[in-house]
């Protein structure tokens, strides 16, 4: 990454941070519906998603703001979107849980746990018919590794040699379960060659390392239209849903995390590296409330969708 690079990678992780906490923020006031955060997980979405280009298309699931964000997404109408307003990204229909992008290539966003795998496999398969450009980009969580769906999935993408990059962002939790309550395995990327297929896995709170791996599957997956599996292992801060006491969280482990956020991390690089000074972080905080506080006065502004827009959209 280059230094713009990284600035860039910083404030795109700092929006993503102020953007889920003035939803939660937003939810905890009565103003806006359920939500569920990707405190700490910043580095994953920002550093795989640099990673794309236009022609690539995301799926993503129920924690899917930073996707949409690193992938460019206006916050003021990803906020709408979250408050039910018609100005937002689905007019208002979808909530922070379902949000689709079209313009964005942002196929969808499923709540359902493992339902985007299935979905970007057949979306790759439509692509390679098609003879169309890019690769899909999948993001699931460690408890989606633990469906079955996961399985089936990439062994269809391995035997129909199918241009998918599986993003499993591994944050230790699925739902109100650590990880280590459901599988022995250490590694989700060390399944990757039970299908023939390769993988790998990084860690998910360094942006430029995160960003170095995403870019080496990409080109993998380019040259030879193969699925790669990458494993981000980072970590969910916040609960599984808004609000969540966490009272089942190990507060050991919780704070050790805290010290590895991804975007004070990447702050003290770039401020070691000469390229950070103070005065140019406060700049930076300061752009980034603006935008927040903007979003949030543009999605209180828009009106909510009107009664006749009920059966619109439902089917196609």
């Amino acid at each position: 990454m280059t230094p713009d690079h990284r600035i860039d990678a910083l404030q795109q992780m700092m929006l993503i941070r102020a953007h889920e906490e003035a939803a939660a923020a937003l939810q905890g006031a009565g103003k806006a519906g359920g939500t569920c955060t990707a405190v700490g997980q910043e580095a994953s979405a920002v550093g795989v998603v640099m990673a794309l280009t236009a022609d690539d298309q995301i799926l993503t699931n129920h924690r899917s703001i930073g996707h949409l964000l690193a992938r460019g997404a206006d916050p003021r109408r990803t906020m709408a979107e979250i408050m039910g307003r018609q100005d937002g990204y689905c007019g208002g229909k979808s909530g922070s849980l379902h949000i689709s992008a079209r313009e964005l290539g942002v196929v969808l966003t499923s709540t359902i746990v493992g339902g985007e795998l299935g979905l970007a496999t057949g979306v790759a398969l439509s692509r390679k018919m098609l003879g169309q450009p890019g690769i899909v980009a999948c993001f699931f969580g460690d408890g989606a590794a633990c469906e079955g769906r996961f399985h089936e999935s990439l062994n269809l993408a391995a035997v129909w040699e199918l241009p998918v990059l599986y993003v499993c962002e591994n944050n230790h939790w699925q739902a109100f379960v650590h990880r280590r309550e459901t599988m022995l395995v250490e590694s989700i990327s060390a399944r990757a060659p039970v299908y023939g297929i390769e993988g790998s896995s990084v860690d998910g709170n360094e942006v430029e390392a995160v960003h170095e791996a995403a870019r080496a599957a990409v080109a993998y997956i380019r040259e030879t239209g193969r699925p790669y599996l990458l494993e981000t292992v980072t970590y969910r801060r916040r609960g599984h849903y808004e609000p969540d006491d966490q009272s089942y969280v190990d507060p050991q482990e919780l704070a050790h995390w805290r010290q590895r956020d991804p975007i004070l991390l990447l702050k003290h690089k770039l401020q070691s590296d000469g390229l950070l000074d103070a005065a140019a972080q406060q700049r930076m905080e300061l752009r980034v409330r603006r935008r927040i506080e903007e979003a949030v006065g543009f999605a209180e502004a828009s009106p909510y969708p009107s009664l006749d827009a009920l059966t619109t959209d439902v089917y196609a």
